[in-house]
């Protein structure tokens, strides 16, 4: 369902949800091993979360990556929609161009009101929201 760049990303994201802030900045290469991630993809990746301000960076000796309480406040399918993979979640999962209500693909009636849900319920999380679900052991990141 997602791109391994958006995977990659939410992962990130929520590390440094849960690991950073302000006085604690994280770079880039110190996130890729405990989300598994290579290296200069995550640098990629945050780099552009970054510029969107989604995410907080610093540069320097003691810069980083960092989640501020504001970049804490957007929404899980704002991280989606900054890799640009949003298109990919609403378009027809068998790749048919065309699909739609008025002319459906045979998995259309199947998926068409998860898919909707789904989106829903990423438009509504917050990153925070689901960082404190990590912390508290109600989900599961490696960290």
């Amino acid at each position: 369902m997602f791109s391994n760049s958006t995977k990659y990303a939410l992962k990130a994201v929520l590390y440094l949800a849960v690991h950073s802030n302000e006085d604690q900045k994280i770079m880039a290469k110190d996130i890729s091993a405990p989300i598994n991630v290579p290296k200069a993809y995550i640098a990629k990746l945050l780099q552009e979360l970054s510029r969107k301000g989604l995410i907080s960076s610093v540069r320097g000796p003691k810069g980083g990556f960092y989640l501020s309480a504001q970049n804490k406040e957007h929404t899980l399918i704002e991280i989606i929609e900054a890799i640009g993979d949003t298109d990919h979640m609403r378009s027809c999962w068998l790749s048919l161009e065309g699909c739609d209500e008025n002319r459906p693909c045979p998995l259309h009636a199947v998926l068409a009101s998860s898919k909707s849900k789904i989106l829903q319920q990423l438009e509504r999380k917050s990153i925070n929201e689901t960082a404190e679900e990590v912390k508290a052991g109600i989900s599961f990141l490696p960290l």
